[in-house]
């Protein structure tokens, strides 16, 4: 199920695109302008495949000054322009715009600093998140936030997402590992946000742009904090018959004050998904597994494994699993982190969701995810970080089958409504992008969107950075908040539309 929306520039836009596309030319090498509209289609999505744009121009910049310069040159012609790292986002949060410029900041990937001794490093937009840990080991750090695209999304992204990752009940998500930014506001000056202190006064402005998924502007090199290896790290497998066995012992293991590095669930149907395709071990007859890893010092995780082992038995663990070496470990690994691409296994078409709720509200949310699905016919296979409770139900479904897409899409609407109901949220760590934005007013009131967006427009007066995401009614940047009456002035000119 593919939604495309391609009417290309206008003539009026035309020109400000080439005006943008010349400076472009003018500072990058000549494979770093793209303008074919055969090429352009490599970037027509992010990893939510079902909204698809083609943009008007893309632009690939191999630094700062370059990205600014284009930035500056969109700023002049009012040119929207969207930011896009590796393009693994989940909410068509990097999609581009039909009538803009597509800023692809692949090529921005150097590492510029690596401080072990300060606990940071300094690192552009473009470096793959993996790549930072990996260039900490031989140092005895490495980096925490770990999405389970790792191994191929960029840094950029991870900012303008606040991505987590399985480690995030102990660790954060990537806003508590950014202390510093370069940032590209969207008329193309360059900024400093934040800095190497542990706290900058004035107000937190970096704080504001992490998860503002490019809305504000563009991050470029970033200082992140860097983490001490720790002594020990045990990983075990448990299987359950049931999620409620498990979502019982995790909240055991919790309660009891113990807070795992990570503790990730996944269902029957995650399982059967996860094992035809990475072979990975999993209990057979599980109705539910547990990945729990504990870290710090040998002695401390000595005394929690103990617990956990303990609380797991207690509430039905029919079997658990030590990972034995690096090796084993990795497998019991591979399986959760390849649980989104996996379910390709057993389904043609499927949407990945992102909900959170209390972490005591899911026995009764999964018990109503399994009503949803009975009722509707439609398979969910459930993932989640248990120990915070972030969901990631996969919907299954089958295109080519009349209707199914719209009824997958009506239960993955059914399943976000079930978060808010909870006292929830409608995204943890994907994002709203496109794909959300018309959930927002669910959550929030039109004083609280209002507000946001007074917020966005501050940063970005001309609504030209990332356009038309997160926010579900655009309202003309420097208008005052509230219901009006009657046609804007911009809107009887004919030089804008509102929503």
């Amino acid at each position: 199920m593919t939604t495309t929306k391609e009417p290309g520039p206008t003539a009026a836009t035309a020109a400000g695109i080439e005006a943008v596309a010349e400076v472009a030319r003018r500072l990058l090498p000549a494979d770093g302008v793209i303008s074919d509209h055969a090429r352009l289609r490599t970037y027509e999505c992010d990893g939510l495949a079902h909204y698809r744009v083609t943009p008007a121009l893309v632009v690939m910049p191999e630094d700062t000054a370059q990205l600014a310069a284009v930035v500056r040159a969109c700023a002049e012609h009012r040119v929207p322009y969207v930011a896009r790292g590796s393009g693994t986002g989940l909410s068509g949060g990097a999609l581009p715009h039909a009538e803009g410029v597509l800023v692809v900041t692949s090529r921005m990937r150097s590492i510029t600093q690596m401080r072990p001794e300060d606990q940071r490093a300094v690192v552009d937009p473009g470096v793959i998140n993996l790549d930072v840990t990996r260039a900490a080991t031989p140092h005895g750090y490495y980096y925490a936030p770990d999405p389970s695209s790792q191994q191929i999304c960029s840094i950029g992204g991870n900012v303008a997402e606040n991505s987590g990752g399985a480690h995030c009940l102990k660790y954060g998500f990537t806003t508590n590992h950014v202390v510093g930014a370069d940032f590209v506001t969207s008329d193309g000056d360059v900024v400093a946000l934040g800095g190497d202190a542990p706290d900058t006064p004035g107000y937190d402005l970096l704080g504001a742009v992490v998860g503002s998924e490019g809305t504000l502007g563009v991050v470029t090199s970033t200082t992140v904090r860097l983490t001490r290896l720790p002594e020990e790290v045990r990983t075990i497998l448990v299987g359950f018959a049931t999620t409620d066995q498990a979502g019982a012992a995790t909240s055991a293991i919790i309660s009891a004050g113990i807070v795992p590095a990570a503790i990730e669930m996944m269902d029957a149907l995650a399982i059967e998904a996860a094992e035809a395709a990475t072979h990975c071990g999993y209990p057979e007859g599980a109705g539910a597994v547990l990945v729990i890893e504990l870290d710090g010092a040998s002695g401390e995780v000595e005394a929690e494994y103990a617990e956990v082992e303990r609380f797991c038995a207690e509430n039905g663990a029919f079997e658990q699993r030590l990972a034995t070496d690096p090796t084993d470990r990795a497998l019991i690994w591979k399986g959760r982190k390849s649980a989104f691409a996996a379910v390709g296994r057993i389904s043609p078409d499927y949407i990945v969701q992102d909900g959170v709720i209390p972490r005591t509200a899911l026995p009764e949310v999964l018990s109503a995810i399994a009503e949803l699905s009975a009722s509707s016919g439609v398979r969910v296979a459930n993932v989640f970080h248990a120990g915070d409770g972030n969901l990631h139900p996969l919907v299954l479904f089958d295109d080519a089958v009349e209707g199914a897409g719209e009824a997958a899409e009506e239960v993955s609407g059914a399943i976000l409504d079930l978060c808010i109901q909870h006292g929830g949220s409608i995204t943890g760590e994907h994002g709203v992008g496109m794909d959300k934005a018309k959930y927002m007013p669910r959550m929030y009131t039109d004083e609280d969107l209002d507000t946001m967006q007074m917020v966005r427009c501050a940063f970005d007066p001309q609504n030209i950075s990332n356009p038309g995401k997160v926010f579900p009614t655009p309202r003309l940047c420097g208008e005052v908040p509230g219901r009006h009456k009657g046609a804007h002035p911009l809107q009887d000119a004919g030089l804008a539309e509102v929503f």
